[in-house]
């Protein structure tokens, strides 16, 4: 994921109605088109077990927790690939696309600020980059997650927000549907989307061809 590139926060869609939501939607739509692109000279590979994408979880998931209050979030954990990931605030660009890490802290998540903190009621949103020009990023092997895995995010009010996987997409960027991506599962829930490049490296073109978007959803606390 390339800095500077259009993108757009997600937001508590199922705040959202009428024509808000509409225009959302095209922004994030522009977002997912754009989004996978590299730093000029990149050569990244094909990225992670794209079979794995979209598999059922082994047994039944676990009921949805109440949404927590508004906290920023520190760290986010995936315990299933070892990822400790520090989580940095992120804003707008001047032409209002989602500003990711710097392309020269890989190992850095970004969360959108002016959307809810993860944990709370809405749709939370955290990007990172799947590799550099030289070795492998924070969500490099994202896409091999399965529905029932967890994410947790330690917060600043020294809560523990766990998420658990519901479902992994691989979407084309030709052809992305917003509202697939981002779009609310079920009203009334903290939900998180954890968003990357995928598919393959489209050499020709200087960009992956897809966005990995894992969805997930707060299933329990600590403090």
């Amino acid at each position: 994921m390339r800095p500077g590139q259009p993108g757009q926060p997600v937001c508590p869609g199922w705040l959202l109605t009428g024509m808000a939501w509409v225009a959302l939607l095209l922004v994030l739509w522009l977002w997912g088109r754009e989004a996978t692109d590299l730093r000029p000279g990149g050569t990244g590979p094909s990225t992670g077990d794209m079979a794995a994408a979209g598999r059922p979880a082994q047994g039944e998931l676990p009921p949805a927790h109440r949404p927590l209050g508004e906290a920023l979030p520190r760290r986010l954990d995936i315990p299933g690939l070892g990822v400790r990931a520090p989580v940095v605030s992120r804003g707008l660009d001047e032409r209002g696309a989602l500003d990711p890490p710097p392309f020269d802290q890989p190992d850095v998540v970004g969360w959108y600020a002016g959307g809810v903190a993860p944990g709370a009621s809405g749709t939370a949103l955290v990007v990172g980059h799947v590799d550099t020009e030289t070795r492998p990023a924070v969500f490099y092997k994202v896409s091999t997650l399965k529905p029932g895995q967890k994410i947790r995010v330690v917060r600043e009010d020294d809560k523990v927000a766990e998420f658990t996987i519901e479902d992994i997409q691989v979407l084309a960027r030709d052809g992305f549907d917003a509202q697939q991506a981002y779009g609310p599962r079920r009203s009334g829930r903290a939900e998180l989307r954890i968003v990357t490049c995928g598919g393959t490296f489209d050499a020709a073109r200087n960009r992956y061809t897809a966005n990995v978007v894992v969805s997930a959803y707060l299933t329990g606390t600590t403090a």
